[in-house]
């Protein structure tokens, strides 16, 4: 059986501060993966991701072989933390004795640009990691182009929209921009979803949509800034039953996202 080094307190110190500071998974290009099930999934399907893997005894006592072996093929390396102090790294509040940093992965913006065909999502100042997560992982089941946040947004790469994403973060294409009029210069239409506009029309009543298509949402409390609506082509609704007021924006995400990738696109 593989012997592990026990994490070090410098360590513990370095897998913290990717937990809470965005500027440090920045400058190292790293993220933490927490969890049995996500972890042992990106062992077997993405190995090569994994810059370290921190595992405790909890988690080594009800490790199966299969799990076992994949495990101690990693080219990266690993590391035995006690149950008590594994428990201190990370602010989720069952800990399954498992984590991982990880490499961010990498996307080419111009190359998903160069598509014949895009449909892609635009978060506008989402503050909230859960819609974010959620946001992102409903746009990977629905074969979109890729995610958009703005540079205010929750960043995609803490803890909180990672675990919402529930493993799709590495496999989907997710931007940060800091100008939302980078979509225009690829050709692309902006569909604002809005609760208020004197020009909204009923999502329904949109029977196709052009090739190229940014559905853009916005904060949670405020919806989307002034000037991404005016800069839209089309501002559309989604009508709710009297008496509710709105909906979470991952879920008028969700929605409009279904609805539009079913439309025929023009050419």
């Amino acid at each position: 059986m593989l012997q592990l080094p026990v994490l070090t307190r410098a360590g513990a110190s370095r897998i913290r501060q990717l937990l809470r500071d965005k500027k440090a998974r920045s400058i190292e290009g790293a993220f933490v993966f927490e969890g049995a099930k996500s972890c042992r999934d990106l062992i077997h399907e993405s190995p090569e991701s994994i810059l370290s893997l921190i595992v405790s005894p909890r988690f080594l006592s009800v490790e199966t072989q299969a799990d076992r072996r994949a495990r101690t093929k990693l080219p990266g390396s690993q590391f035995l933390c006690p149950d008590a102090d594994f428990d201190k790294l990370t602010d989720v509040e069952m800990p399954q004795g498992i984590l991982a940093i990880v490499r961010q992965p990498r996307w080419d913006e111009a190359q998903v640009f160069k598509q014949s065909r895009v449909l892609g999502l635009y978060g506008d100042r989402l503050q909230d990691p859960a819609n974010v997560g959620a946001i992102i992982r409903t746009a990977a089941a629905l074969n979109l182009s890729g995610v958009w946040l703005s540079a205010d947004s929750a960043d995609h790469f803490s803890p909180k929209v990672v675990r919402a994403t529930a493993g799709t973060i590495l496999r989907f294409p997710v931007f940060q921009i800091r100008d939302f009029r980078t979509f225009s210069s690829y050709g692309c239409d902006i569909y604002a979803a809005v609760l208020d506009s004197a020009d909204r029309v009923p999502i329904k009543s949109i029977r196709t949509i052009p090739s190229r298509l940014m559905i853009a949402v916005g904060n949670e409390g405020a919806g989307l800034a002034l000037d991404i609506v005016k800069a839209s082509r089309v501002r559309f609704s989604i009508p709710l039953a009297e008496g509710v007021e709105s909906l979470n924006v991952a879920a008028t995400a969700a929605i409009s996202a279904f609805y539009f990738s079913a439309l025929r696109r023009l050419a």
